[in-house]
Parts: C-alpha cells; sequence; structure tokens
C-alpha cells in the first residue's frame, strides 16, 4: 500500500516533468521547422501559409541562391577556415592537455587556471590588439590570420576539456606503457589520444559549431569579398532578398544542414564526451 501511495504520488511529478520537457523540445526545435518548410515555399504560398507545410514543395528557392556561385565561394571558405582553425586548436590542445593531467612542474595549477579564466573573455574586447597585430604582420585579409585567431580563442576550452579526460586515464595503463620504454609522445599518439575518442570528438564538434556561425573576426579580419564566410555572406544574401523571406530561408538552411550532419555522425561520442571526467 505505502508503495502504490508513492507511486501515486510521484506519478504527476513525473508527468509534468515531462510536459516541461517536450515544451522546451518544442520551442527550442520549431525554429528549424520553420526554416527548412519554408525553404521549400514560394513566395506566394509563404504569404499565404506561414507556419504549415508546404502544399507544392518548390526548389527554385535553392537554385537562386546558387545562382551566381558566391554561396558556393563563401562555403568553402567557411570550411577552409573551420578545418585549419579547428585541427590546429586541437593538435595544441592535446600536448597542452597531457601535460597539465599527466606530467608535475612548477605553477602548473596557476597556469591551467589562467588558462581557464580566458574562457570568460569575450572575444570582442581582442578585436582592436588583434587588428594591430595582423596588420604589423602584414597578413590581413588572408586565411593565416583568421585560423591563429580561432585556434586561440577555442584553446582554452579544449585544454579544459581534453584535461579533464587525461586524468580520467587509469595510472596503471600509463605505468605499464613507461615500463615498455614508451615516451611522452609515444604515450600520447598510442594511449591517451585513442582512448578519448569521445572528448576529442566534443571538442571538434562544439569548435567547429562555434568557428562556422562565428560573424564578428570574419567581418574586421577578412574584408575582401572573395574572402568572406558563410555567415558574413548570408548577411548581404538577407540585405539583398530581405522580402523574399523563402530565399533568405533557403540559403540558411544549406548554411546548417553541414552543422547537423556533423552533429549526427558524432552524436554518440558527443553525449560521451560531455560528461567525460565527471567521475572517475
Amino acid at each position: 500500500m505505502r508503495s502504490s501511495g508513492a507511486l501515486g504520488r510521484r506519478l504527476p511529478s513525473a508527468i509534468a516533468k515531462q510536459l516541461v520537457l517536450a515544451l522546451f523540445a518544442v520551442i527550442c526545435l520549431f525554429p528549424v521547422y520553420y526554416l527548412f518548410v519554408t525553404a521549400f515555399k514560394s513566395q506566394g504560398e509563404y504569404l499565404r501559409n506561414l507556419f504549415g507545410l508546404p502544399l507544392n514543395p518548390v526548389l527554385e528557392n535553392f537554385a537562386t541562391v546558387f545562382r551566381g556561385r558566391r554561396f558556393l565561394r563563401w562555403f568553402a571558405n567557411s570550411v577552409i577556415l573551420m578545418s585549419g582553425s579547428v585541427l590546429a586548436s586541437l593538435m595544441i590542445a592535446i600536448l597542452a592537455a597531457y601535460a597539465f593531467a599527466r606530467m608535475r612542474f612548477r605553477g602548473r595549477d596557476g597556469l591551467l587556471g589562467f588558462i581557464l579564466v580566458l574562457m570568460i573573455v569575450p572575444p570582442v574586447v581582442m578585436v582592436i590588439p588583434l587588428f594591430k597585430i595582423m596588420v604589423a604582420l602584414r597578413i590581413l585579409n588572408t586565411y593565416p590570420s583568421v585560423i591563429v585567431i580561432y585556434a586561440g580563442l577555442t584553446l582554452p576550452f579544449s585544454i579544459y576539456m581534453l584535461s579533464s579526460f587525461f586524468r580520467t586515464i587509469p595510472e596503471a595503463i600509463i605505468d605499464s606503457a613507461r615500463i615498455d620504454g614508451c615516451r611522452d609522445l609515444r604515450l600520447i599518439r598510442s594511449i591517451a589520444v585513442p582512448l578519448s575518442a569521445p572528448a576529442l570528438i566534443t571538442v571538434v564538434l562544439v569548435n567547429a559549431l562555434w568557428v562556422w556561425n562565428e560573424l564578428l573576426i570574419a567581418v574586421i579580419f577578412l574584408q575582401r569579398d572573395e574572402l568572406k564566410t558563410l555567415m558574413v555572406g548570408l548577411t548581404i544574401f538577407k540585405s539583398r532578398y530581405n522580402l523574399d523571406i523563402p530565399v533568405t530561408m533557403a540559403g540558411l538552411a544549406l548554411a546548417t544542414v553541414p552543422m547537423l550532419a556533423l552533429y549526427f555522425a558524432g552524436q554518440k561520442h558527443f553525449i560521451r564526451g560531455l560528461v567525460a571526467g565527471a567521475v572517475k
């Protein structure tokens, strides 16, 4: 009787929690639904049917986006910058995180704490110093300038994530490898990196998403039209087609698909990586 009574009291609470979660899910997913259904509507159908499914789906909006090939150039620029910055940040973060997690040296904790503080510094406060540096180095309006900036901005999170995961690797495995003659670089390549796949994938996904959607740095440091990223190009595209919402939504949908595909490809490891290091 007590058990059934407790169950009866918990059931309404559980239902209420599920309803709240379902409501939040609808709120979060509705913009995605609106984006994709609008992309397949003509301008006339969009004005008659704002939120419903397209009755007569059209592909002309996507053809308009690709017309002139500027979209493909913006897309290629974003892919180059995202790939270069994520790879550079990941390589440096692996080495730094292993040192913080597995090596003992003076000032280690203080240096790690300083790096973590950098996670809360907004990029906008660094724009003027970085701009002066790039001008002095004569690499403004080049891929390397923005790749270096993106890699530096994503590095604190990457180090934090990977160092937390590297600490969870059993000490016995590290000691056994050292007995077999493995040095630190071999330990990183053969043990730390293979065992840290969830954390590595999480770092790649989070950093790739941030770089792909970043706008401020791309606007300031890539001023030539042929170097504009997809997000910068879409702001221009939106102003040009601000009255044709379906065409604008088609461009935004095409910009969203790569990140959705990247997330779904690594979502299994992404969820594991988010809780990596929480318990040892």
